[in-house]
């Protein structure tokens, strides 16, 4: 079971000229270090919950802590 994960994160990086390489994209709430796990249709951040659909617009998906809130009338 463990060997998927293994392949998974070696993917991630590659030696280069002895330089370390980061391949893929890190999250921009993050920061670098934190990758964005790929899926099918979109991109997650698994530590903040950053999406950003892989749609044509490429823009992010709101989350509830970026909702705007509501204040409720007294």
């Amino acid at each position: 079971m463990g060997e998927k994960w293994k392949e998974a994160k070696v993917g991630k990086y590659d030696v280069s000229s002895g330089t370390l390489v980061r391949n893929g994209d890190f999250c921009p709430r993050c920061g670098p270090g934190v990758f964005l796990a790929n899926h099918p249709d979109r991109k997650t951040c698994g530590r903040c919950g950053f999406d950003v659909n892989e749609g044509a617009s490429h823009t992010p998906v709101t989350t509830q802590e970026e909702a705007p809130e509501i204040q409720e009338e007294e």
